[in-house]
């Protein structure tokens, strides 16, 4: 494959490295509840929460940490998030109700997106924090709590459209809110409504890893406070939504490697590093690469937890240059997020069991782009939107568990050499890919090995799952530590006082 192996090693912390190195466990669960298996770790969302309010304390700041929701069905892992003294996003009538049941008390609870009656009525009706992104949604919402003497409603303006001093548009546009050019009618929405919904704070949602522009709704936000306040409205929190994100890699130069050499693919100027030539955005034009690359960047050195903190000491270019931080705190107002992804980072694994392993003498890639002794055909017990890691751009080798530690590398087809190898699923589809890219492995797997993708919990486990041909979606345990032991139950009968036993 031209040269050395383009590894993308998975970054593991104490819980999950200690998951993987169980292969016994991993096999037992996989043999039991099918493959593909997802895994939670409910404990690692309560480190990592703390991990944020270690934050709100280096600011002197209060404010409430939401876990967004969408990010992962579990229960057991919205249970454990009852437990603490954070709260729940919530998008949809049924995450509301899912959150209500796991615990979630209303006041710990914000309900955001897209709202249809059913869901403003039980958000209105529970007490439930309203994040509205239109006139149109207030005035929906007023009607409904007049009309079925509903408690006054408290509500979150989300806004878009920020700019920056000298900048005519800095933020990027979203679908998700008001434009803050249109700040005048929806305040006097609100001011028409104040019989029924209490203005508790602003909000924005930003689809971007880019700091700057972060800061520069931060801001934004802070600028409009000051306008609701001169109009006599007494809003007092700012919710700045997620998007923190993770760290995914172990090793940056491997990732500044593998992007490198895959620029060289796609010109043409070493083999090929996907599956037919995907360029995941690049193209060759003329012996000029053009285009955009698709891919999350999975080297972070500062994401989650460590990324908020970077954006509060943001200077603000409107405020004499001081930091967002110290604004916030000045006019005591609260700091709400809503982390998804960073909140559940190393917070689960999914186990896909190895079917089938052969040289791609046939349907594989075009000839054109196979080298002989090229990437091996591995086909895996899961559908692509079961492992949905490339559906969020996000490249990561599986590790692999052998069936047989004792015995792995013995044999005429095995070895311990590294390989090359193609990913592809259980469905009838030339599009079923688990990966794209060629993914390099440390030794050969064989039928009945394991590999497990790690730290899928946000998003990548059951954001895009289907049950396209039948096929059901990957059931989910939940694991935790007891001293040296790892012990496990059906996620949805894990409660934050299971006791020891049970299922495991």
């Amino acid at each position: 494959m031209g040269g050395q192996p383009l590894y993308l090693e998975p970054r593991l912390e104490a819980r999950l490295r200690s998951l993987l190195d169980s292969p016994d466990l991993l096999h037992t669960l996989a043999d039991a509840l099918g493959s593909p298996l997802n895994l939670v770790v409910p404990d690692q969302l309560a480190d990592n929460l703390q991990q944020f309010r270690s934050v709100y304390g280096k600011h002197h700041l209060v404010g409430q940490v939401f876990l967004a929701h969408k990010a992962n069905r579990s229960s057991a892992l919205l249970r454990r998030l009852a437990a603490t003294d954070a709260g729940v996003d919530v998008a949809s009538l049924e995450e509301l109700q899912h959150a209500l049941g796991a615990g979630l008390t209303p006041d710990r609870i914000t309900a955001t997106g897209p709202k249809n009656p059913e869901f403003l009525w039980l958000a209105a009706r529970t007490s439930v924090t309203v994040s509205l992104d239109t006139r149109g949604e207030l005035d929906q919402l007023a009607t409904l709590v007049r009309k079925y003497a509903l408690p006054r409603v408290r509500i979150l303006l989300r806004l878009s459209g920020f700019e920056a001093s000298g900048v005519r548009v800095l933020s990027r546009r979203s679908r998700f809110g008001t434009p803050v050019g249109e700040l005048d009618p929806l305040l006097e929405a609100v001011e028409r409504h104040a019989d029924v919904a209490d203005l508790v704070g602003v909000a924005y949602h930003l689809d971007t890893t880019s700091l700057t522009e972060k800061a520069t709704a931060l801001e934004g936000c802070l600028r409009v406070l000051e306008e609701c306040r001169s109009r006599g409205l007494r809003p007092r929190a700012v919710d700045i939504g997620g998007g923190f994100g993770v760290n995914y890699l172990a090793d940056g130069g491997q990732w500044e490697r593998y992007t490198t050499e895959l620029t060289e693919a796609v010109l043409g100027t070493r083999p090929p590093l996907t599956y037919g030539g995907h360029g995941y955005g690049l193209r060759s034009e003329a012996g000029t690469v053009r285009g955009t690359l698709g891919l999350y960047p999975a080297h972070r050195p500062v994401a989650g937890a460590h990324y908020l903190d970077e954006l509060l000491a943001h200077p603000a270019a409107s405020f004499d240059g001081r930091p967002l931080a110290a604004l916030l705190l000045e006019h005591l107002y609260d700091l709400h997020t809503e982390p998804g992804r960073a909140l559940l980072d190393q917070c689960g694994l999914t186990l896909t069991k190895v079917l089938e392993v052969r040289d791609q003498e046939a349907g594989g890639p075009p000839a054109q782009d196979r080298e002989a002794g090229g990437p091996l055909a591995v086909r895996l017990a899961a559908k692509a939107d079961d492992v949905a890691l490339e559906e969020h751009g996000v490249l990561m080798d599986p590790v692999v568990v052998p069936r047989n530690p004792a015995g792995a590398g013995v044999g005429p087809a095995t070895g311990t050499a590294p390989v090359a190898v193609h990913l592809f699923g259980s469905r009838c589809l030339e599009s079923d890919l688990i990966t794209r890219r060629t993914v390099f492995l440390p030794r050969r797997p064989e039928p009945g090995d394991l590999l497990v993708f790690a730290n899928t919990a946000g998003y990548c486990m059951d954001f895009h799952a289907t049950r396209a041909q039948h096929q059901p979606v990957a059931r989910k345990v939940a694991a935790w530590q007891e001293g040296d032991t790892w012990r496990w139950c059906l996620d949805d009968q894990y409660w934050p006082t299971t006791p020891v036993g049970g299922a495991q």
